[in-house]
C-alpha cells in the first residue's frame, strides 16, 4: 500500500488531476449503462403488473429462483452484440454506421454538467443550462441520418417525424427552461439546486408548476416515448428510422439512447423543478435528522418515480396521431410557456416567491 501511495505521488500534478477525472467519466457512464440495463427490466416488470401479467420471470444468476428475470436484460445485451450488422448494399454505408454514434455521444455527454450532490459534479460549468438544452437537441441529427442513409421509405419517414416533433417541443422545452433561468438567477445547475433550499414548498415545482408539466411532456416527445413514439410507429412504418439496423448498431441507435435519455430527463425534472439532491423535509424537521440533510439519496428517489411515470404513461396512453402531437406542441405548450413567463415577470415585479429577496 505504501508503495501505491509512493508511486502516485511522484506522479505529476495535472496528470494526477487527469486521472481522477478520467476515473470519474468512467464511473458515471458505467453507472448509467448498467442502469439502463435495469431500467429495461423494470419496464417490463412494471408494464407487466399493471396488465396482470409477470413480465421477464425465466433467465436468472447462478440458477437461484429468488433471481429470476434479473438476468434478462443482460441476455438481451449478450444476444444483440453477437447478431450479424446487416448493412443494406444500397444505403450509404459511413453515415449508416455514424448515426448510432451521434445519438448515442450526446446521451451520455449531457451527464457532464449534471449534479449529483452538492460535492459531486463532473463539470460545474456555468453555463450548464445551455450545455444542456445544445446536447440534447443533437440527438435528433442521427436520427434523421439514420433514416436517410438506410434508404428505406419507412426510415426516412420516421425520420422526418422525428425532426419535426423535435422542433416542436424543443421550443417549449427551451421556454420552460428560460422560466427556470428566471427563479434561478443562473445558468449553473447546482446553483439551480442551491436556489431552491427551504423545504419542498420553495422548489420550483410550486411556482412553476405549468413550466414543468410542458417540460416533462416534451421530454416525453423529445425521448420518442409513448403517446409520442410516432417515428417508430410500428403499425404504420415496421419500425421507422432504425428498421434497416440490426445487432449492436441497434443497440447503440435504439435501446441504450433511448433509456439514457429517459433516466437524463428524469434527473433534469428533479435538478430543475424538484430541488435536485435537496430533501424535501428541509426546514420542517431538525437539521441533523438524516431525512433533513442534502445527499444523493434524494436525486435517486426523484428519478425513480419520474421514470415510473414515463412507464405508467406508456402503459396507460394510446399513440397520438402525428398531427395531434403537432397541434399539442404547437398551440397548447408553446403557449402556456409564454404566458407563465409573462406571470414568472409580474411576480418578479411583486417580490413574491423566489423573487421575494
Amino acid at each position: 500500500m505504501e508503495r501505491l501511495i509512493a508511486a502516485w505521488n511522484s506522479i505529476p500534478p495535472d496528470l494526477q488531476a487527469l486521472v481522477i477525472v478520467t476515473a470519474q467519466i468512467v464511473a458515471v457512464m458505467m453507472t448509467v449503462i448498467i442502469a439502463v440495463a435495469l431500467l429495461t427490466l423494470a419496464e417490463r416488470k412494471v408494464i407487466g403488473y399493471m396488465q396482470l401479467r409477470l413480465g421477464p420471470n425465466r433467465v436468472t444468476f447462478l440458477n437461484l429462483r429468488l433471481l429470476r428475470g434479473w438476468a434478462q436484460p443482460f441476455a438481451d445485451v449478450v444476444k444483440l452484440l453477437l447478431k450479424e450488422i446487416i448493412i443494406p448494399s444500397e444505403s450509404s454505408r459511413l453515415l449508416f454506421l455514424l448515426a448510432p454514434l451521434i445519438v448515442l455521444v450526446p446521451a451520455l455527454a449531457t451527464w457532464a454538467v449534471v449534479p449529483f450532490s452538492p460535492a459531486f459534479v463532473l463539470a460545474d460549468v456555468n453555463a450548464g443550462l445551455l450545455y444542456v438544452l445544445a446536447l440534447t437537441s443533437l440527438g435528433v441529427y442521427g436520427v434523421i441520418l439514420a433514416g436517410w442513409a438506410s434508404n428505406s421509405k419507412y426510415a426516412f419517414l420516421g425520420a422526418m417525424r422525428s425532426a419535426a416533433q423535435m422542433v416542436a417541443y424543443e421550443i417549449a422545452m427551451g421556454f420552460a427552461l428560460v422560466g427556470v433561468l428566471m427563479a434561478a438567477g443562473s445558468l449553473n445547475l447546482g446553483d439551480i439546486v442551491r436556489a431552491q433550499q427551504g423545504g419542498v414548498v420553495s422548489w420550483n415545482w410550486f411556482w412553476l408548476f405549468p413550466l414543468f408539466i410542458v417540460y416533462f411532456i416534451s421530454g416525453l416527445a423529445e425521448t420518442n416515448r409513448a403517446p409520442f413514439d410516432v417515428a417508430e410507429g410500428e403499425s404504420e412504418i415496421v419500425a421507422g428510422f432504425h428498421v434497416e439496423y440490426s445487432g449492436a448498431t441497434f443497440a447503440t441507435l435504439f435501446a441504450l439512447p433511448e433509456y439514457a435519455n429517459m433516466i437524463l430527463v428524469s434527473a433534469l425534472c428533479s435538478v430543475f423543478f424538484f430541488g435536485g439532491w435537496l430533501s424535501p423535509l428541509e426546514g420542517y424537521v431538525p437539521g441533523d435528522w438524516f431525512v433533513a440533510k442534502p445527499g444523493f439519496f434524494w436525486l435517486f428517489l426523484k428519478i425513480c418515480f419520474f421514470l415510473f411515470v414515463f412507464l405508467w404513461v406508456r402503459a396507460t396512453f394510446p399513440r397520438y396521431r402525428y398531427d395531434q402531437i403537432m397541434r399539442l406542441g404547437w398551440k397548447a405548450l408553446i403557449p402556456v410557456t409564454l404566458v407563465w413567463i409573462g406571470v414568472e415577470s409580474v411576480l418578479a415585479w411583486l417580490h413574491v416567491g423566489p423573487w421575494a429577496n
